[in-house]
């Protein structure tokens, strides 16, 4: 049984075929078979990792599921890299989920001013609470946080929990990291694009 293994194998090269005597999984790149077992698309990832910084912003801060719950429109960045020295600049990219779906792909970018040494990261949600609020950023072709709409950043109280004292505006951003929320962050001047992933 082996040699007759070995000689199909052995005519699949001649063949110019040999990629179909390979265990699946562990097709050659670039042939079909490996092309069929891609890595998830850029999309499929950025969905993962938003659904993942959802989770952590829950943990972070009780009470920011029913914000997200509520909010017409929930912009969520699972990772915005800041870097530089005095002067630096921020990216990063995020999805738009209204009624818990995906509507569309977004990048952000900033400069920065002030003391960012080396390199800082941090998650972003940015909700829409009303439906002119979402609609208002859905239709612009590029929207700057500050300039198109006055956004507050939600603010921490007691225990850990967001201060609703801070959570009447149509626009809201929460920031965090590993760490839980960033009181002290600014969003001011991020300007968010669409992109296709």
């Amino acid at each position: 049984m082996k040699s007759a293994t070995l000689t199909a194998c052995a005519l699949l090269v001649s063949a110019g075929l040999l990629g179909a005597c390979a265990p699946a999984g562990t097709e050659r790149p670039g042939t079909p078979a490996a092309e069929a077992t891609a890595q998830p698309s850029k999309a499929a990832t950025l969905d993962s990792a938003v659904d993942t910084a959802l989770l952590d912003l829950y943990r972070a801060a009780p009470g920011a599921e029913a914000l997200v719950n509520n909010a017409k429109g929930v912009l969520v960045f699972p990772s915005i890299t800041k870097a530089g020295f005095i002067a630096g600049a921020e990216f990063g990219e995020g999805a738009l989920r209204v009624n818990k779906e995906t509507v569309g792909y977004y990048q952000l970018a900033a400069g920065s001013f002030g003391l960012t040494a080396g390199v800082q990261n941090a998650s972003q949600v940015i909700l829409f609470n009303t439906d002119e609020a979402l609609e208002s950023f859905r239709n612009s072709s590029g929207w700057t946080a500050g300039a198109d709409a006055s956004v507050a950043l939600l603010q921490i109280g007691a225990g850990g929990t967001i201060d609703t004292r801070t959570a009447n505006s149509p626009v809201q951003a929460i920031v965090y990291n590993t760490s839980g929320l960033m009181a002290d962050a600014s969003i001011q001047g991020q300007k968010i694009t669409k992109f296709e992933p």
